[in-house]
Order: C-alpha cells, then structure tokens, then sequence
C-alpha cells in the first residue's frame, strides 16, 4: 500500500494519544532543528555581513558624473519612456523604494532640478491609510507636501494575496517633472552612449576569443 494512501485513512488520528507527550515530542524536535540550523544561519549571516562590507568599500564616494550615470540608468528601467505612439513631454518615476527614489531625487539635483519643482503623488491601495503614506513620504524624502498631488486609490480585491500590507506599506511614489522635454533628451543621450561602448566592448571581447 503506498504511504500517501494510508496517510488518507488516518491523518485525523492524534499522534499520539497523550497531549502532553505528544507536545513535548513537538518541543523537542523543534529544539534539534534550531540547534542544527543555527550554525548556519550564524555563519550564512557573518559571511552576508562581510561581502555587504567589501561591497560599499568599492562604492566610496559619488561624484557628479556617477549619478548622472546611475540616474539615467535607472531612469530607464523605472520610468516612463516615449513610444513611437505617445512621445514623453515630462519626466515622470514611479517606485515603492525609498532608496531609489532618494537616487533619483539626487540625480534630478544635479540636473538642476530642486525637491520643490516636481509634482509627487502617492499611489496605494484603498485599503491601507493613504494620509499617513503621504505623511511618511514626505518625512522619509524630505519632500515639501505642498508639492503632493491628490492620492491615486487602488481598488482592493479581497481574492488578491497581499504581501505589501501593514505598517511598512506606503505605497509607490510618482515623481514628475513639469517643463523636462530637455532632461528627458538628456538621459536619452546618455543611455544611448551608454549602450554603445557596451556594444563596442562586447565586439571586442568577441574578436578576442575568435
């Protein structure tokens, strides 16, 4: 008989009759699981440490020129880009993380563009509290509130599994910029040549191993 059928026929049975017995049985495993793994995540946390550590000493400073880099970069993963069918006028980057955003907000800065001249909108869930994510944006980026726009509210489908819930849920943050045609050619430009000397590298290591 296979295992799986007779876990059918008796799954509802305890097992074992006596609940205290049983409870301590549960204790114990639970005691040698912790003990076994414990090592592991002490060490798997040590060596995470470490390479956090080499990792920000290779990033030491950032220069004018490398968050124009990075802010381009990330601009064309995380922003609105023209199309064929709706050229871009404005400047408009859309994330839920506060890092970047924070990036971009310095990479804007560097193109000229203070905290007060974007628009920001916040846009979360109808379930969660949009006043205090406003709130929370406005402290977390140093952001003036007079700049945010009204809240976009995202309509709640009880059938969804949310894992974006609770205390730490402030929705995304929309950044625009009005009048930016210009730095919007400006990051096309760059991620441009960007994309040509990657090109141009990935020839000549070709050529190499030919």
């Amino acid at each position: 008989m296979a295992k799986s059928t007779a876990y059918q026929w008796v799954r509802h049975l305890p097992l074992d009759p006596d609940d205290a017995s049983a409870q301590r049985r549960r204790e114990h495993s639970k005691a040698m699981t912790e003990a076994r793994w414990s090592a592991y995540r002490e060490s798997r946390d040590a060596a995470q440490a470490a390479e956090h550590a080499r990792a920000a000493g290779v990033v030491g400073g950032l220069g004018e020129r490398d968050l124009l880099m990075l802010g381009a970069a990330i601009y064309w993963c995380e922003g609105v880009k023209s199309k064929p069918w709706r050229r871009a006028v404005t400047i408009q980057f859309v994330n839920t993380d506060p890092g970047l955003l924070a990036l971009f907000l310095r990479f804007l800065e560097v193109c000229g563009v203070d905290r007060t001249v974007p628009t920001y909108r916040v846009s979360i869930h109808e379930s969660a509290d949009a006043e205090a994510a406003v709130r929370w944006w406005v402290a977390r980026l140093r952001l003036p509130a007079e700049r945010f726009r009204r809240t976009v509210l995202k309509r709640h489908n009880p059938t969804t599994v949310r894992r974006n819930t609770g205390d730490t849920y402030h929705g995304c943050l929309v950044i625009s910029v009005p009048r930016s045609r210009e730095l919007y050619w400006r990051i096309e430009g760059m991620i441009a040549e960007l994309f040509r000397i990657a090109g141009e590298a990935q020839g000549k290591t070709l050529l190499r191993r030919s």
